[in-house]
């Protein structure tokens, strides 16, 4: 565990279920008398939510490397003014997205790099790495199906490409080799309560 709490994070592409497994990670944690802090990148902090409306809403260009930066100038904030302390609490954190969307959205997605983009984002984190990483993996057609059948205008990454949200699944996918030991990589396509069984089989054994 990190410090004397735990550091969750859950990762995949836009539409698999991310928010639903954190909550029941979240209610399932809180039942046995945890302690959760449940957060998001961007907008998990005052700041971050202005940097969210930047990066995802806003109308006009953000060019690819300030995207990254704004990415960055968040998570450093967010870590030093929220998820550090409440680890350091002994408290749990589940967040929503963490530095492997940087690298698989901006490092792959946006092809600035991943060695680059990965730099930036450990060096804005101070180099705090996940206890665990859960990757929700799907296939980007089918997340898209997803999106569309939930009626809300698509953010400015979600209204890429399919090339873009490929590249950016083969970048998750690619991570998650390379970091076995963090990352529990599940097919998003099961059903809820089949990956919310798997999420919290590994999550006790991380508390054991």
């Amino acid at each position: 565990m990190t410090a004397t709490g735990l550091f969750i994070t859950f990762e995949g592409g836009d539409g698999v279920g991310k928010t639903t497994q954190a909550r029941l990670l979240e209610e399932w944690l809180t039942d046995a008398g945890r302690t959760v802090v449940r957060t998001r990148e961007p907008g998990g902090t005052e700041v971050g939510v202005l940097i969210r409306d930047i990066v995802l809403h806003h109308r006009g260009e953000v060019s690819p490397r300030a995207e990254a930066l704004l990415y960055a100038a968040d998570r450093a904030h967010h870590i030093e003014t929220l998820v550090r302390p409440a680890l350091a609490r002994g408290e749990v954190v589940i967040q929503d997205r963490y530095l492997d969307s940087s690298v698989a959205y901006q490092g792959a997605g946006r092809v600035l790099g991943r060695d680059e983009v990965r730099d930036l984002s450990l060096w804005a984190a101070e180099g705090l790495l996940p206890d665990l990483t859960v990757l929700l993996d799907l296939d980007p057609v089918a997340a898209r199906a997803r999106l569309d059948a939930d009626d809300k205008p698509f953010d400015r990454l979600e209204a890429e490409k399919e090339h873009f949200h490929a590249r950016v699944r083969e970048e998750f996918l690619a991570l998650a080799a390379a970091e076995p030991q963090r990352f529990l990589v599940l097919d998003a396509s099961r059903p809820a309560d089949e990956l919310a069984a798997a999420v919290r089989a590994r999550v006790q054994a991380l508390l054991a």
